[in-house]
C-alpha cells in the first residue's frame, strides 16, 4: 500500500496523494518528535519540517527500498537540527512561561508517566535509541542506520539506557539494583 501510494506520487503528484501520506506517518512522526524533542509544540514544527524534506526529496527516493527507514531517517535529522539549534540558544531573559510546564509535553505519554520522565532525563545518544526501539518500535538496524551508527553500539546504548532507567526507578522506589 505505502509502495504503490509513493510511487503514484513519485509519477503523478497531487495534494490528495500527499495528503494520504501524512495521515499515513504524521501521528507516529509527531510522538517520536515529541519525545526527542520534549515538547509537542515543538513537535508540530519538527514534523512539518520532515514533510517538506520528503516533498522535495521524494524523487531522488528509491523505490526499491522500504519507505518507513528513509522517513525515518528524514525526521531523525530534523529533530537533531532542532536539538542543536536549541542547544545554541540562550534566554535573554527569564521568563515566567519558561518555569511552566507544557501542556502539550505530556502527549500520548501520560500512561507512561513516571519512565517517561526518567526517559527525559536520558542524554540524548541514550534517549533517542529508547524512543525509537520502545515508544515507536523501531528496529535496533534501522536505529543504527538512522544515527549513522553500529547496530551493536545501538544496542550497547540501548542496554546502558536500560541500566540507568532500572537504578532510577529503584531509587524512586527506595530500593536499590539487588532488590533491597
Amino acid at each position: 500500500m505505502v509502495h504503490d501510494l509513493i510511487q503514484r506520487l513519485k509519477t503523478e503528484y497531487s495534494d490528495e496523494l500527499f495528503e494520504q501520506l501524512y495521515r499515513l506517518y504524521a501521528d507516529r512522526a509527531i510522538r517520536t518528535a515529541a519525545a526527542v524533542t520534549g515538547s509537542s509544540a515543538s513537535a508540530a514544527d519538527v514534523v512539518q519540517e520532515t514533510f517538506i524534506r520528503v516533498y522535495r526529496n521524494l524523487g531522488s527516493y528509491d523505490l526499491s527500498r522500504p519507505f518507513e527507514p528513509w522517513f525515518n531517517r528524514i525526521l531523525y535529522n530534523e529533530c537533531n537540527r532542532y536539538l542543536k539549534k536549541h542547544a545554541k540558544m540562550v534566554p535573554s531573559e527569564i521568563s515566567e512561561e519558561r518555569d511552566l510546564p507544557s501542556e502539550s509535553d505530556t502527549y500520548e505519554f501520560d500512561r507512561h508517566g513516571e519512565v517517561y520522565e526518567l526517559v527525559q532525563r536520558l542524554d540524548d545518544p541514550h534517549r533517542i535509541p529508547v524512543i525509537l526501539k520502545y515508544l515507536n518500535d523501531v528496529a535496533e538496524k534501522d536505529i543504527a542506520d538512522m544515527m549513522e551508527l553500529n547496530v551493536n553500539t545501538v544496542k550497547s546504548r540501548l542496554f546502558k539506557a536500560r541500566k540507568k532507567l532500572k537504578e532510577w526507578m529503584l531509587q524512586n522506589r527506595g530500593g536499590n539494583q539487588h532488590g533491597t
